[in-house]
This record gives structure tokens, C-alpha cells and sequence, in this order.
């Protein structure tokens, strides 16, 4: 099958993870939910990774279990100096508007950050549109019903015409069961708690200088792996 569109995560993906910006964001989420939701300090941190781990997103598990304002959440988090953890990337940008594929940001973030964060990289006119929390609301990755809602937005009726890019391999693999070719990006191609052998992405980047290379040189899949 043909490639035709790409999704790519926007938070330690379009920018490297070694840029700290994550780590900020993250200590945010355990300030909000300190600072708003009355949630004691020693709980917050481990109560965050819960949720993360059990709903894709804290934020869907705080508005599951809490009384939460999303917009408020949203806002609090993002309230960042981008600028002070990320810069241009001519690299990225060269990689991407060589890439002929259409290309949109596929994240559980809003619109706003992600505009922030891809105008401050330099590559914002490089992507066709934004799949946010909000367009995939009341899901987020890895949920199916968050792929599904992500096809509908890009105009793609076959899953097998596109590709996700992500740094979490729990949503490169989510990617993979529905049918789209999974990149994972600055990891290990191994999905923790798979069994030995069984491969978690089709191809993984490091660099996106090759982003080319990734998407026409697959990893060796097994037997029974989604696209046999």
C-alpha cells in the first residue's frame, strides 16, 4: 500500500527529549493538580503515572475521577518559556519539506501548544493540520477511537496509507493493530513487555535527516505481527 499521510507526535518527538521541556510540562501537571485540584504532594506524582499509564493522558484520568476544567488544565500546563527548551530546526525542517506525504501533528496536547512549539521549530506551514486533545475528545492515544478520529480529519479511509511517528511505543504499537506503519522515534524497536523476538515498530528514527530511509526500510516483522 502506498503512504500518503503522516501523523507525527509533537512533545519529544519533533523536538529531542533532551531539551528538558517534557520534564517541565510534566512537574506542571503535578503543580495543577497540587495547586487546584487540593491533591496532597506525596500523592500527586504517583497518582499522575496512574493515570498516565491506566487512561493514555493524566488529564483523561483527572477529568474521570476529579472535578476539572480541561481548558483550565490545558492553560495551567503549557504556561511555558517554549523558547528557554526549543529552538529552530533546519534539520527537521529540511527532512520534513522533503517528505512528500501530507503531514499532520497527531498529539494529546492542544492546538495552542503544538502552534507554539512548531512555530518556534520553524516548521508550522510544513503540516496540513493539528489532531488535538480536543479534536479526539473524550479520547486520546493510544485509544483506537482516537486513530479512527485522526483518519477522519486527514480525509484517509485506510489506515494502511499512513504513518504514525511517536516516541511512546505503547502508541506506535496501538498504531500498528489498526493498520498504520508504526515509527517509533528515539527508542529501542523492542515494546517493553513484549514477548522476545516481537518487534514494536515497523522502523525507528533517531535522526530527521533520515526520515526518508525509515519510511522505505521496515524492521523484519514476525509471524502474526498486524500487517501478515
Amino acid at each position: 500500500m502506498p503512504i500518503t499521510t503522516l501523523f507525527i507526535d509533537l512533545d519529544d518527538t519533533l523536538y529531542p527529549a533532551s531539551s528538558g521541556l517534557w520534564t517541565v510540562l510534566r512537574g506542571r501537571i503535578g503543580q495543577f493538580m497540587v495547586e487546584r485540584l487540593g491533591i496532597p504532594p506525596a500523592e500527586a506524582d504517583h497518582l499522575r503515572r496512574v493515570y498516565f499509564e491506566t487512561y493514555g493522558t493524566a488529564l483523561r484520568g483527572l477529568e474521570l475521577h476529579h472535578a476539572l476544567d480541561r481548558e483550565e488544565f490545558l492553560a495551567y500546563v503549557h504556561d511555558v518559556d517554549l523558547r528557554a527548551y526549543v529552538g529552530p530546526d533546519p534539520v527537521l525542517r529540511a527532512a520534513l519539506l522533503a517528505d512528500p506525504h501530507k503531514k499532520f501533528i497527531f498529539t494529546n496536547a492542544d492546538t495552542n501548544h503544538a502552534s507554539r512549539v512548531t512555530a518556534i521549530l520553524g516548521v508550522r506551514d510544513c503540516f496540513a493540520g493539528i489532531v488535538d486533545t480536543n479534536a479526539m475528545y473524550p479520547h486520546c492515544k493510544p485509544e483506537r477511537a482516537s486513530l479512527e478520529r485522526a483518519l477522519a480529519i486527514s480525509g484517509e479511509t485506510d489506515p494502511r496509507h499512513c504513518v504514525l511517528i511517536d516516541d511512546l511505543p505503547h502508541n506506535v504499537r496501538a498504531a500498528r493493530e489498526f493498520g498504520m506503519f508504526g515509527i517509533l522515534f528515539g527508542a529501542s524497536p523492542q515494546v517493553p513487555g513484549a514477548a522476545e523476538g516481537e518487534i514494536g515498530a515497523d522502523a525507528v528514527l533517531h535522526d530527521w535527516s533520515r526520515l526518508g530511509e525509515a519510511l522505505i526500510k521496515p524492521l523484519p516483522r514476525t509471524a502474526g505481527s498486524p500487517s501478515d
